[in-house]
């Protein structure tokens, strides 16, 4: 039996290499640009090692401006000059404005409900509409002037309170650019500045929440690239997505809820980012319908 389980496994390896020596025969590299040879089943995934714009810059030394990578079972191009970019992001923008279908934006921007994540189409469309029109126009940015103003007051109150004592500054300008981001999209701190203090969430939880966010979306996650491998979750990137999904999802229940609550008020007029996304959500006019997971996904986006 156990040599029975062994020449199955081999013989099913055997298949996946020439399957693999198939798909990248000659015959099939018609008019494709220059790129290394890709080795079975991981392609070129090899090659980016632990500095991948470093690689990345070394093999277009050798291959050219633009060069064709294989990152799994996917075609990856790699522009690597102001020209190509400019070929790619200005001259034929639409054709590439869509991001793949990563786990990171279906577990982390409720399935590629943001602006980051979000193919290109309506719904992409209409929330860059709703982000120029409705929440950064001049008029509401002039609004939000006095929370600037009192953030910057308060940093400079701390670093005067530490006169005299080594400090960190990196520590204290990320506390004001989070703590002057949070009030405007949010308004009132739904974060404590001290594990003692009562709120949702720590000053410390969210900003870890958020440096998580931006680790996960930068991941190379082998079920990306080689999906039949997906449902292992090698690196355990997808667990670590979904527990971070979980956090965020209660964090911003808690704010909507709570915002919900205060549009009742009479003569309410919108005073943060978050009222501004509930009031489009119920514009009968818009496009596509802003249900509450894309609020979610384009609120939090605006943290970011």
């Amino acid at each position: 039996m156990e040599n029975s389980w062994i020449v199955l496994a081999l013989t099913c390896l055997l298949t996946l290499v020439l399957l693999s020596k198939f798909l990248h025969s000659p015959h099939r590299k018609q008019n494709l640009p220059p790129g290394p040879k890709p080795w079975p089943i991981v392609g070129n995934i090899h090659l980016l090692g632990s500095t991948p714009h470093r690689s990345l810059h070394e093999l277009a030394k050798r291959y050219g401006d633009l060069m064709l990578l294989k990152f799994g079972s996917r075609n990856v191009l790699i522009a690597s000059s102001p020209d190509m970019a400019r070929e790619f992001l200005k001259t034929n923008d639409a054709i590439w404005a869509s991001r793949p279908e990563l786990a990171a934006g279906k577990y982390t921007a409720y399935n590629y409900c943001d602006m980051t994540w979000a193919p290109y189409g309506p719904f992409w469309r209409q929330a860059r509409r709703i982000y120029l029109n409705e929440i950064f126009n001049p008029k509401r940015l002039d609004s939000f002037e006095y929370i600037r103003i009192e953030e910057r007051h308060n940093l400079i109150s701390r670093l005067f309170a530490l006169s005299g004592k080594p400090i960190l500054l990196r520590d204290h300008l990320t506390r004001y650019t989070l703590t002057s981001i949070s009030r405007t999209v949010l308004s009132g701190k739904y974060f404590s500045e001290s594990p003692g203090q009562s709120s949702m969430i720590t000053l410390k939880k969210l900003q870890d929440m958020l440096d998580r966010w931006f680790l996960l979306n930068g991941v190379i996650n082998i079920g990306d690239w080689i999906p039949w491998l997906a449902f292992l979750d090698l690196q355990g990137y997808v667990k670590q997505m979904k527990e971070l999904h979980r956090n965020f999802d209660k964090f911003h229940n808690f704010v909507l809820d709570d915002h919900k609550a205060n549009r009742g008020e009479k003569n309410f007029v919108p005073r943060d980012m978050v009222d501004v996304l509930l009031q489009q959500a119920e514009d009968p006019n818009l496009e596509v319908k802003l249900a509450n997971d894309c609020v979610k996904g384009l609120m939090q986006v605006l943290l970011l």
